[in-house]
């Protein structure tokens, strides 16, 4: 049984005609009634009965019917799915991001994709810093990353997505809670929570920069993976921790988030590998690009 097969019966069963439904495939008549017999006899079923006036389907032809039609809605569906795919219009993109790009550019790219690419879905690795990105990316285990650089891994390429100030956040009841702003000097005696060396943050050797420029180096008191860790950590009172500003777009209770005048700021960029074809990521950047989303002047 071909599918033609089933277009040339569903055409047939919604005319009630075989010359009307030999028009709407554009063939002739006698080759359209043998394909149905050839079917029939396949079948071992009569699908109509046929006088010299109507053509009506018999009860086995209107189930086959049901059947039919929706396998041919099947196929219509998946014809223009593989085309969506094949244009990037439809998949999955598997996006890696920072712990702090959570809180506020993944709702803003979610949202953007839900309304120009609605067929795309976003398979979402959060708490994840650059090194593990850049890994993720060349393994191509992601698609996209949204990281800080440097990046040191060959075969990168980035555009830049934000430069964000770093932030300290403190526990309600810290001395500095009140403060409007904040100085990285008034920071020497405090219990810092940080991400673990091991990790390859850019956010802690901007943390640690800022605090040498002041003229001490920061005492790390615990080390966290994840920037909702650091934050918790904050909450419970058990030291402060400097991280980029969008932690602000998610506020947490018993933490308060001041600026910082003096400290080093860390940019935002959205990577991605320098020879993937493919046309979903294509399609990313074009959509970023129309809605102005990279910004100028950041390395």
């Amino acid at each position: 049984m071909e599918l033609r097969h089933l277009r040339y019966f569903a055409a047939v069963a919604d005319t009630r005609h075989f010359g009307k439904a030999a028009e709407r495939l554009h063939m002739a008549q006698p080759p359209l009634s043998q394909a149905i017999r050839r079917l029939e006899t396949e079948l071992g079923v009569d699908l109509f009965t046929r006088t010299t006036r109507q053509v009506a389907l018999t009860a086995a032809g209107e189930v086959f019917r049901t059947d039919v039609e929706r396998i041919l809605k099947a196929v219509d569906e998946a014809v223009v799915r593989v085309g969506r795919f094949a244009s990037g219009l439809e998949g999955v993109l598997r996006v890696g991001l920072t712990g702090s790009a959570s809180y506020r550019q993944l709702p803003a790219l979610a949202r953007l994709l839900k309304r120009e690419m609605p067929h795309v879905m976003m398979e979402v690795h959060t708490e994840m810093l650059t090194p593990a990105q850049e890994l993720g990316l060349i393994e191509r285990r992601l698609d996209v990353g949204v990281l800080r650089p440097p990046i040191r891994q060959e075969g990168i390429t980035h555009r830049p997505l934000a430069d964000e100030r770093l932030v300290v956040a403190v526990p309600e009841e810290h001395w500095l809670a009140e403060a409007d702003t904040v100085r990285v000097e008034q920071l020497r005696h405090e219990d810092f929570i940080m991400y673990g060396a091991a990790l390859g943050s850019v956010v802690n050797d901007a943390v640690v920069r800022s605090c040498l420029a002041s003229g001490f180096y920061p005492h790390c008191a615990y080390e966290v993976a994840e920037t909702s860790a650091a934050l918790a950590l904050v909450a419970a009172g058990l030291g402060i921790a400097v991280l980029p500003d969008s932690i602000r777009s998610a506020p947490r209770e018993g933490v308060a988030c001041k600026d910082i005048e003096d400290a080093l700021s860390v940019p935002l960029v959205l990577a991605w590998r320098a020879e993937d074809d493919s046309p979903l990521v294509r399609n990313l950047i074009e959509v970023l690009e129309q809605h102005d989303v990279f910004i100028q002047g950041v390395a």
